[in-house]
């Protein structure tokens, strides 16, 4: 750590969530200016013999990928390769849904900002399914159900997979806020097509190296080149006690790349954070025009409140008086988070080794240190909004998305109550068919979707829209 820099009641903060998570392994930093403030971890890189991670050790990133894969875009929209409202078919032909029509008129910008109209699939198995079966940490009941599933290795695998499913569309393109890991994927395919190399190549020539991100790398095989690799962890429930127990497989999908799969270190990403704090530059070094990071960081499409979607990035503008630029990312073993305060010269990240680790909490405990505000001060304002108990009936129901995810709501003593994961929460009204509910210090919102008859058939949770199930 910074030795010049303390924050006592934040350490003390992060010493508890440490313990209340059972999270193994964390490093964060954070810059001003461009130059580190302030850095801590926990864990072992290397538990045997007991070397401390810091902030050189690698970690996945997961999602914060689809903010670099927005970069590439841009860039290839300044070299006049593309335009970011190109329709997504000129350049992905066999790119096809169910809605004809509506295919034809989704843009590359409806991609970046998901509200291309598609509900959210389960294709990321199909793009693992390789991978999955190799790792040892997935039960033998699941590796059936995954290996029914056909393969997306490539993207030309996984637009076929995409073209045979049987889904409706959530709206005409650019109506409708949904988060698509398939769209970031697809981008992907873009960049290959457009820029004649590999998604992986194009991101190592014009970002990464430039950027001087010399730890962060996309293949599994790669890691056997880093010193400091941080060792993946997952929850397990055993006799009804969730444990951490290791899980030492990374997990692959070549397909899906694009939305999710860098590697990286505190000290890289923290370069690469500089890009959005600087407007474009990293160093001495161009990345991008300050004209394509405004558009990155551009609320283009409001989601909760004070919550809106740039280009791979979400964005608050009025977080306490100024900007808040971030982004999170979560697979087996990994829960990241990155953010910039432009107005403020601060950039951060936390990258850690348990999914569900409470990232994001440390990112937000930081940023309440720093401008002495308690560390446990919520992000958002929400007001309470009146709603009687004759109208709790309509919110009733079960929903569900094409990933997986499972979020019930009932009426219980009085209350609407939601259960997600095996766990219970109160929710609070906090505007028309608008709730929010605390799970692990952080107020989680749930948005109530109408059809044209006026009936509830969707939900909005983790940044999804999932349907109601009849």
């Amino acid at each position: 750590m910074n030795q010049a820099t303390s924050f006592p009641a934040f350490e003390e903060y992060m010493k508890k969530l440490i313990e209340e998570f059972k999270l193994p392994g964390v490093s964060l930093g954070l810059s001003r200016d461009g130059q580190l403030l302030y850095e801590q971890s926990h864990g072992y890189y290397d538990p045997e013999r007991q070397l401390e991670n810091t902030i050189d050790t690698v970690f996945g990133i997961g999602s914060i990928t689809k903010s670099m894969t927005s970069v590439a875009i841009m860039q290839l929209q300044e070299a006049g390769k593309l335009s970011v409202h190109d329709p997504i078919v000129a350049y992905l032909p066999e790119f096809r849904t169910p809605n004809d029509e509506w295919t034809e008129k989704i843009t590359i910008h409806h991609f970046m900002t998901h509200t291309a109209g598609l509900p959210p699939l389960g294709t990321l198995v199909n793009a693992l399914q390789r991978s999955l079966a190799a790792d040892p940490s997935v039960s033998e009941q699941d590796l059936e159900e995954i290996r029914r599933q056909k393969p997306a290795d490539t993207f030309e695998e996984l637009m076929d997979v995409i073209a045979g499913l049987d889904f409706a569309a959530l709206g005409e393109p650019g109506t409708e806020f949904s988060y698509s890991n398939e769209a970031y994927a697809l981008l992907g395919a873009i960049i290959q097509r457009v820029s004649g190399q590999t998604y992986e190549e194009y991101m190592k020539k014009h970002l990464l190296k430039p950027a001087g991100m010399n730890d962060s790398v996309f293949l599994p095989e790669e890691l056997k080149q880093r010193k400091e690799v941080a060792p993946l962890y997952v929850r397990l429930a055993k006799n009804g006690v969730n444990e951490v127990v290791p899980a030492p497989v990374w997990l692959d999908a070549p397909a899906m790349r694009a939305a999710g799969f860098l590697k990286s270190t505190v000290r890289d990403m923290l370069k690469y954070m500089e890009i959005f704090r600087t407007g474009g530059m990293v160093g001495n070094t161009r990345i991008l025009s300050q004209e394509s990071v405004a558009e990155m960081v551009k609320p283009h499409v409001p989601i909760y409140k004070d919550s809106y979607y740039g280009y791979g990035l979400l964005v608050n503008p009025d977080y306490h008086g100024s900007t808040l630029i971030e982004h999170g990312g979560g697979l087996k073993g990994v829960a990241a988070w990155v953010y910039a305060i432009p107005e403020h010269g601060i950039t951060g990240v936390v990258l850690s080794n348990l999914k569900g680790g409470p990232s994001k909490q440390l990112m937000l405990g930081l940023l309440n240190a720093i401008a002495g505000r308690p560390v446990d001060a919520p992000p958002v304002a929400y007001s309470e909004y009146p709603l009687t108990a004759d109208c709790f009936a309509e919110y009733v129901g079960e929903f569900r998305s094409g990933e997986g995810e499972k979020v019930s709501v009932q009426e219980g003593d009085g209350q609407l109550v939601t259960t997600i994961e095996n766990r219970s929460f109160p929710l609070r009204s906090t505007g028309k068919d608008q709730f929010v509910f605390t799970r692990d210090h952080l107020d989680v919102p749930l948005y109530f979707f109408r059809n044209s008859s006026g009936r509830i058939d969707r939900i909005g949770f983790h940044y999804r829209q999932m349907a109601k199930v009849e």
